[in-house]
């Protein structure tokens, strides 16, 4: 199995919506989530298409800000964006890179900050 396989499905496992983009800003993943989140854009279908054609010109002139960011150092990797006091969560826009640090990408990750009431280890 391909370690992109393990990435994948972990990124799958998020409740919240991920959207990774390359630095043509082309969606090239979206988990579950995001692909429900967005049905009405076409769901699974946004991958490949550019994130330009969903965003306003004032967001994608704030991406824009953030990816220059991101490219001056290898430490700028996480931006806050928004907190949705509604849904209770706060949403990032952070980097991606390879292997020497170089950046690839970006992705958006949604944090909700409603605590689990669950008990620990809830299966057992």
């Amino acid at each position: 199995m391909e370690l992109t396989d393990f990435f994948k499905s972990y990124i799958d496992t998020e409740e919240q919506p991920v959207v990774i983009c390359d630095l043509d800003y082309r969606i090239v993943y979206i988990n579950h989530a995001a692909a429900e989140k967005y049905e009405k854009y076409g769901g699974f279908d946004l991958v490949g298409k550019p994130l330009r054609s969903f965003t306003t010109i004032e967001g994608e002139s704030k991406i824009n800000m953030v990816v220059e960011w991101f490219k001056e150092s290898q430490e700028n990797n996480n931006v806050f964006v928004l907190r949705d006091t509604s849904q209770n969560v706060d949403t990032y826009i952070i980097s991606i890179r390879d292997g020497n640090g170089k950046l690839i990408g970006f992705a958006n990750r949604k944090i909700s900050r409603t605590p689990d009431d669950s008990k620990p280890y809830d299966i057992i």
